[in-house]
């Protein structure tokens, strides 16, 4: 029987650590969250953001707008937050409103308060083998639970299904620069099977179930990073648990497994760009 990824335990760790840090600071650091529009998920997801932020001991505000407003107001919004040296993260909650563009607001974030490590100068940082100022929050989160397993990286074949600028393309490169080999599989990938069958680790970020027991090799790492509802209303990930959890030798579950070390690793880039932003 696979051995859990606990990502709850993890975070309680890494949080109780940074809330020592935190407290040894002159000054708080400060996250800024702009949600626009009243979605309820990206709602859910924002008030835990805070929680998590004052339980640490950062300073954390909430913008929220209505679903209307226009690009222009939002972009001057965050040059104003650019330029307030009391701000040191910023993070505009996505997805947008459809006449708002979401790689315009992306773009328009100053990359030393990019704490999702979205912004072009991060990206590319990260994509040259080069340090970005932050990683991704999800990817981060994925390595750090792996880590902390003391799970090899170095020359093992990593699958990564799913190919989104927030999970899928950062974590292959992640594993890349970590010496791993990595196949990127998505929804036009042929016999699926054939290719998790030869990973030693796979990375799932698809938000559909796809992945059963038959599918994998003995022993291999599983990282489920999918979260949506079944039929029934109950959480679900990519990956089969009862199936997978006989063959693999560690796996995430979920809920519990990589959510927890995503809002993990949002509170370690707030403090690290706090950080970079006091240096002198």
């Amino acid at each position: 029987m696979a051995i859990i990824l606990d990502g709850k335990k993890l975070r309680d760790e890494i949080l109780a650590d940074l809330k020592a840090e935190v407290d040894g600071f002159k000054t708080e650091p400060k996250l800024v969250v702009i949600l626009v529009g009243d979605d309820p998920a990206s709602k859910i997801y924002v008030n835990n953001k805070k929680k998590k932020a004052q339980q640490v001991g950062i300073d954390s505000e909430i913008i929220n707008y209505p679903s209307d407003i226009s690009e222009t107001a939002l972009l001057e919004k965050i040059k104003e937050l650019n330029n307030d040296d009391s701000v040191h993260a910023i993070l505009v909650q996505l997805p947008l409103p459809e006449h708002i563009s979401e790689s315009k607001v992306i773009e328009s974030i100053s990359a030393k308060k990019d704490v999702d490590g979205f912004t072009p100068y991060n990206f590319g940082k990260l994509f040259s083998g080069a340090k970005p100022y932050v990683y991704p929050c999800t990817p981060k989160g994925i390595l750090l639970l792996l880590d902390k397993y003391n799970i090899e990286i170095e020359g093992k074949h990593a699958v990564v299904i799913g190919r989104s600028n927030i999970v899928g393309k950062p974590v292959a490169q992640m594993l890349l620069n970590r010496n791993a080999t990595v196949t990127v599989c998505h929804s036009h990938t042929k016999n699926l099977a054939d290719i998790t069958k030869t990973a030693d680790i796979i990375v799932s970020a698809v938000g559909k179930n796809i992945i059963k027991g038959e599918m994998l090799k003995s022993d291999c790492v599983i990282v489920d990073v999918g979260i949506f509802k079944d039929e029934n209303g109950k959480l679900r990930g990519d990956v089969d648990f009862d199936s997978s959890s006989k063959i693999a030798s560690y796996i995430s579950p979920v809920p519990g497994g990589v959510g927890p070390m995503t809002i993990t690793s949002l509170m370690l880039n707030t403090v690290e760009l706090f950080k970079l932003q006091n240096e002198n």
